[in-house]
């Protein structure tokens, strides 16, 4: 039994960008409650952070994920009209084409959202196009949406609903849509409209990506008046759908405090339901060790967390908190989510850390989510939405210095 565990985590542990990691002994209630050896990481950390993903992937999707607890009482919340367990879940990006959805969500995750997703298939760019960066806690990647696209996703999605009914008792499920490579800017919203048209009754709410940096020309669609007619045309879209789910927009860190404002602007002209903030990040800072730190691509993981966070600060002001936000970037345990949450997020997902952590990383983060809460007083996660605003002393230390 206990080989077979540690074989288990051996192939799970290729999880959150494929990254080799070991997997540490966490509370007892946990049933995985085992080493991974330094062999079995030394020979993850030889495989291809692709294969490895891919890896963690089918082993996933194969059920072969233990189930965590029950979540702590406290970290029940409700938002955009959804309910969720807890908090945090996991940003698109690990389950591009909606294979492990129960698998993940069986892990602790609140909810799981998957994509990008493209109206037709596609490779998206050459590989390697994923790379680990174990000295910064961090992963560069320039996937460039490859996907399966809509039809065979659909397909999933139909032999799912068909297994477990109408809807996972164990958390909503986020389908995140883009444009293919060959679509111009002016056709973008063709593309949007199609996955959402296809794919929206799935979901429990639909994501706008238009801040991925390995797709050319996409980030342009979040200048003002782009995204403003964007989403209006897909909220038009959405509303033609029988379930109606809350359409939100996933934007880049790397924005000014005019561009932050115009987003804002945008996201309420368009009366959309939320902002995921954020995506990856094309800046490298200074600090970097990594010698992958020179790959192009989006940057994730620890450092993007400050920058995602200072975003989240500057958005839910910037939209005088009226729209939810999904906060993400560098989340590793529960004072990140926290810091997230004290600055706006009414939501949080994970992703690149789950490379230097393991399966347990959302049970863990929760745990320790719900006593951070407890202990700061708070009744429930949406009390602590945006406090920071009102208390100055709950910012991350980051953010007192700079008092953004």
């Amino acid at each position: 039994m206990t080989c077979c565990r540690l074989a288990r985590g051996s192939v799970i542990a290729a999880a959150g960008a494929g990254a080799a990691f070991i997997l540490t002994p966490v509370d007892k209630k946990w049933p995985l409650h085992s080493y991974v050896s330094d062999e079995g990481t030394a020979w993850l950390r030889m495989l291809d952070a692709e294969l490895a993903h891919n890896l963690a992937i089918t082993a996933t999707s194969w059920g072969l994920t233990p189930k965590a607890p029950a979540d702590d009482a406290i970290l029940s919340t409700s938002v955009m009209g959804l309910g969720f367990g807890n908090p945090i879940g996991l940003a698109a990006g690990f389950d591009k084409n909606g294979e492990a959805i129960d698998g993940l969500l069986d892990l602790g995750f609140g909810f799981v959202e998957i994509g990008t997703i493209t109206p037709l298939s596609q490779p998206g760019n050459e590989r390697p196009r994923m790379f680990r960066l174990p000295e910064d806690n961090a992963v560069i990647n320039r996937y460039g949406f490859n996907s399966d696209g809509m039809q065979q996703v659909y397909d999933r999605l139909v032999s799912r609903r068909e297994s477990i009914g109408l809807s996972s008792t164990r958390g909503p499920l986020g389908i995140n849509v883009g444009k293919n490579k060959v679509t111009s800017e002016d056709q973008a919203s063709s593309d949007y409209s199609k996955v959402i048209t296809k794919l929206g009754p799935f979901a429990d709410y639909l994501v706008v990506n238009v801040s991925s940096p390995n797709t050319p020309g996409l980030r342009n669609l979040q200048k003002r008046d782009l995204l403003t007619n964007l989403l209006k045309n897909l909220v038009t879209t959405r509303n033609e759908l029988t379930n109606k789910p809350p359409l939100v927009v996933k934007v880049a860190p790397d924005l000014s405090d005019d561009e932050i404002k115009d987003i804002a602007g945008a996201a309420m002209d368009a009366k959309i339901d939320g902002i995921i903030v954020s995506n990856t990040t094309i800046s490298r800072p200074e600090y970097l060790k990594s010698e992958n730190k020179k790959e192009t691509g989006g940057l994730s993981g620890a450092p993007v967390r400050d920058l995602s966070t200072a975003v989240i600060h500057k958005m839910s002001k910037a939209t005088s908190s009226k729209l939810p936000i999904i906060g993400v970037g560098g989340v590793a345990n529960g004072q990140h989510a926290f810091d997230k949450i004290v600055c706006g997020a009414s939501l949080v997902q994970m992703y690149s850390m789950l490379a230097y952590i393991g399966p347990s990383a959302a049970y863990t983060a929760n745990t320790e989510l719900a006593a951070i809460l407890k202990k700061h007083g708070f009744k429930s996660v949406s009390e602590a939405v945006g406090a920071a605003h009102k208390n100055p002393e709950l910012l991350p230390s980051h953010l007192k210095t700079t008092n953004a």
